[in-house]
């Protein structure tokens, strides 16, 4: 295969500051298209790529013959659209998450993607983080025996800031939910399986954010039963007053099991918490070299913000995985379990109860 033809559709902040970077990583990829249905976002993409095809519909892009592989960075209602259509082009495809605005269409993403033989990937980029590599690692080899509790907080404070698309239920399906707790919800299936059912809050603080209507929930909580027996408690918000926003602000990842603890937290990205079933409490342990990067990339692991460079390496795995012709990891499959979790917490705080969750067959 010569060198993979890579499009970014929509082209804003996430696609050139997370998915730019990491196409520039991979030395069998180049970026050749850009699309966004924004004039200006268009024009400024177009100028810092350089890139000589670029459009305002995504149609013109998913069936150009200098495509290989289509990269969606757009809001969620048009996700499903998209993918579905460079599926049946022929086109591998990585999707922001959530991958979908509800678990039918995240389902019928899957399932096309299959059918047709092309790479898919959901792009839950805190999996790259090392530290939730190694935590990963560890819970997998044992290393704190049985998991008991799981439980993870997304905390920031972004007041009454204007949130564009992400405030407005017809494009965005959910707010904190899909925004931020999708990510942890993908970190509970990674560390401790399926959920067998759910509790769920959701409520919305802010009904107006820099005089734009907001009409979703910026505050949502979930209590879970693991199928293995194993109870979780997930949090996330952008209303935690003084605590920052982004990279800097507290999100924290906790597994308890039979034989010990491991912690999780962002501002900590090569360092880890654990504890023996012994031991005095938790302690520092560095991130073997091995999971600094993912494996297969170039990254220095050294150079830059490591805040911010551990996200270069999905795209890495996204090429790998077309170039190699195998799974990518995390395909739709992750992104469809995550939605099927979402929402059944959504019918769960409608209705104020319990709600089985169960997870359908490619």
């Amino acid at each position: 295969m010569a060198s993979i033809g890579v499009a970014i559709i929509g082209a804003g902040g996430i696609a050139l500051a997370n998915h730019l970077p990491g196409i520039a990583l991979c030395r069998d990829a180049r970026l050749v298209a850009v699309c966004d249905s924004d004039p200006a976002t268009l024009e400024r993409a177009r100028r810092q790529t350089g890139v000589a095809i670029a459009s305002s519909d995504w149609r013109d892009i998913v069936g150009h013959d200098a495509v290989d592989a289509v990269i969606i960075c757009t809001p969620n209602h048009v996700h499903a659209p998209i993918a579905l259509a460079a599926i049946a082009a022929g086109k591998h495809v990585l999707c922001e998450k959530p991958i979908a605005m509800d678990a039918s269409e995240a389902l019928a993403m899957w399932r096309a993607a299959e059918q047709r033989g092309v790479r898919h990937m959901t792009a839950f980029t805190y999996r790259f983080v090392p530290a939730m590599r190694y935590l990963a690692h560890l819970v997998s080899a044992g290393a704190i025996g049985q998991p008991r509790h799981f439980r993870v907080q997304r905390l920031q404070d972004w007041g009454t800031r204007h949130l564009g698309w992400r405030q407005q239920q017809r494009f965005a399906a959910s707010g904190e939910l899909g925004d931020m707790l999708s990510h942890r919800i993908d970190y509970a299936h990674l560390l401790v399986g399926p959920l067998a059912r759910l509790s769920a809050d959701a409520r919305q603080f802010v009904a107006e954010r820099d005089g734009q209507p907001a009409d979703v929930e910026d505050w949502v909580a979930i209590l879970a039963a693991f199928a293995n027996g194993a109870t979780g408690v997930m949090e996330s918000t952008k209303l935690a007053t003084g605590c920052g926003e982004g990279k800097d602000s507290p999100d924290r990842c906790e597994v308890n099991g039979s034989e010990g603890t491991l912690v999780y937290q962002l501002g900590q990205p090569h360092h880890i918490l654990r504890a023996g079933a012994a031991a005095g409490g938790l302690q520092v342990e560095a991130v073997p070299a091995a999971f600094l990067c993912h494996p297969g990339s170039p990254r220095d692991p050294a150079a830059g913000d490591p805040l911010v460079t551990f996200r270069y390496d999905q795209a890495v795995e996204f090429i790998a995985a077309i170039r190699e012709e195998r799974p990518c990891v995390p395909s739709f499959a992750a992104g469809c379990a995550v939605q099927v979790v979402m929402d059944a917490a959504l019918r769960a705080a409608a209705a104020r109860c319990w709600v089985d969750v169960t997870y359908p067959a490619p």
